[in-house]
Order: structure tokens, then C-alpha cells, then sequence
């Protein structure tokens, strides 16, 4: 393989036509994922990401839900009720603040040189709290939320 940008390989397909080593190249050039020379769009890939982080979220705060449901059917005999509640009621809590400032992130345009001071904290400041939400997270998984068993019937 060349050092020739013509030459790179993407996905085990090389870019260049004609080239007549064998290469397997795709039948349309012109496809997008081919285009090499063309610019990013910087709000197009924030925009894309931050709506992945946003699923992530939602996935995560559905299963903290979940686990607030179970830890409140187990009841106050529990022994790890009360802090199972702060910890889960803390996760869910950062959780909307993340979404809010994943909101602004995605309003903002990152091709204005003026908002890249701001779009630098407020991903900063999501970053952090993200990774706090994963370390109240793991102290939920610690103390270990159970769904509550069935009571067997007997007849």
C-alpha cells in the first residue's frame, strides 16, 4: 500500500481507481463516505454525538427508574434503603441536569470563535458530571438493589 492519499484505505477499500493491483474498489466513487478532501462539519458531529449521549441518558435513567421502583417495594426493612434512595434520587437528578446542558451544547454553534470559551465549559462541566453519575452509579450496583421476591403460595 502507498503512501499516495490516493492510495488509503477505508473499510479495506482503496480509494484510488484503476489502480490495477487487484485492490477491490467500490462501484461509486462518489459516495459520501469516500469523499477524503471534504471538510467536517463540526455542529453536524457535536449534534450527533450529543444525541448519542442523550440515548445513553435516557437508557440509564430508565434503569435508575427501575431500580428506584424496586428499591421502594423492598421497603424501609431493607438494608440498604435510605442510601439506595439518596444514591439512585442523586444518579437520576445529574441525569436531567446532563440532558439540560446537553440541550444548550447542541444549541450552540461551533463554528462561531466567540462560543468556544462557553462550549468548552459546558462540555467540561457535562464530562464531569457524567463522571459522577458513573460513580454514584457503581455505589447502586455495590449496595445491590433486588427485586423483591414473590411470597410462594401455599396450597
Amino acid at each position: 500500500m502507498g503512501s499516495t492519499p490516493d492510495s488509503h484505505e477505508m473499510n479495506g477499500l482503496t480509494t484510488a481507481m484503476g489502480n490495477g493491483n487487484g485492490d477491490a474498489t467500490p462501484p461509486d466513487e462518489g459516495g459520501r463516505w469516500l469523499r477524503a478532501n471534504r471538510q467536517i462539519n463540526m455542529n453536524h458531529y457535536a449534534n450527533k454525538k450529543s444525541a448519542a449521549e442523550s440515548m445513553l441518558d435516557i437508557a440509564l435513567l430508565m434503569a435508575n427508574a427501575s431500580q428506584l421502583k424496586a428499591v421502594m417495594e423492598q421497603g424501609p426493612s431493607f438494608g440498604f434503603y435510605m442510601p439506595l434512595i439518596v444514591l439512585i434520587s442523586i444518579s437520576l437528578a445529574l441525569q436531567i441536569v446532563v440532558g439540560v446542558l446537553l440541550i444548550f451544547l447542541v444549541k450552540y454553534d461551533l463554528n462561531n470563535p466567540a462560543k468556544h470559551a462557553k462550549l468548552d465549559i459546558l462540555n467540561n462541566l457535562a464530562t464531569g458530571l457524567v463522571f459522577i453519575i458513573v460513580v454514584v452509579n457503581i455505589f447502586i450496583t455495590a449496595f445491590g438493589v433486588q427485586k423483591p421476591s414473590l411470597p410462594e403460595k401455599k396450597g
